[in-house]
């Protein structure tokens, strides 16, 4: 990211002070703004301090919250009504060979397509989108994260167009386990589940956060200029195994729940 100016954001003022002088120290030319992502006027304000750094070039979303959250509404609104936000308020402003990289999760393409909720999912800013959403979670802030992340690749699918249309890009990037301080913490929490996720991936270990910023080094990058409108995963093939796990599971039940062919013999007999 030598090559670019970065403008980075949080919430806190102290994060953002101490990841602007990491970055200086790493020799990259960077400079923060606190901001409120989920607040529209905030996300203005960084657009134009952005815009007066010169030609823009692309945004990387990471933020979000992970449903140890356990408030639904704040899920939804830092994941997905936010992600609405940076989506409109950065296209005013992206030109030819400009990118929107938006960090989604595997766990994204856990939830099946659905109408009725996914309608929320693409515009979660209407007023009623949560109450749409949240009677499907069941109360379950993993659950709400999980339609969330759905929510930022249907959010991605939809606008590739409006993107294409002005010769930018817009891709989706799905981490699986990263070894992150949440991920440190989920394993003080729930170590035999996070070492079988562990033994389930294939590529043999935890992901880093480093994998993630390469692929959105790559993305960012003009040699990916054809890629838009799509979904990455970096998940060092767990989701694929979960999914197998899950299907295996389910033609088990339906084998339990199949009567035997001695059953129908015995209530023919009786």
């Amino acid at each position: 990211m030598r090559d670019y100016k970065l403008v980075v954001t949080d919430y806190s003022q102290e994060i953002v002070d101490k990841l602007v002088v990491e970055l200086r120290g790493e020799g990259i030319d960077a400079l923060g703004f606190a901001a409120d992502i989920t607040n529209r006027e905030s996300v203005e304000e960084l657009k134009n301090l952005t815009l007066r750094q010169g030609n823009f070039k692309a945004v990387i979303h990471t933020a979000g919250v992970s449903g140890a959250t356990k408030n639904l509404e704040q899920i939804f609104n830092i994941n997905l009504r936010a992600t609405d936000i940076v989506i409109d308020t950065f296209h005013d402003i992206s030109r030819k060979d400009s990118v929107i990289v938006l960090i989604a999760s595997m766990m994204g393409h856990a939830i099946p397509p659905n109408p009725a909720y996914d309608e929320a999912l693409r515009k979660p800013n209407r007023k009623d989108a949560f109450s749409i959403v949240e009677p499907f979670v069941e109360g379950n802030s993993d659950t709400m994260y999980n339609f969330t992340k759905r929510g930022v690749l249907l959010l991605c699918e939809d606008n590739v167009m409006r993107f294409g249309n002005m010769g930018a890009r817009i891709v989706t990037i799905s981490p699986g386990v990263v070894f992150s301080p949440m991920v440190k913490q989920a394993w003080h929490d729930h170590p035999e589940t996070m070492e079988a996720q562990r033994r389930m991936t294939p590529a043999g270990r935890y992901g880093v956060p480093e994998d993630i910023a390469e692929v959105a080094k790559f993305l960012v990058c003009d040699c990916s200029e054809f890629i838009t409108g799509t979904d990455i995963k970096v998940d060092g093939g767990l989701f694929s195994q979960i999914m197998k796990a899950n299907a295996k599971q389910k033609q088990s039940i339906k084998q339990d729940a199949k009567p035997s062919a001695d059953d129908g013999k015995n209530k023919k007999s009786k």
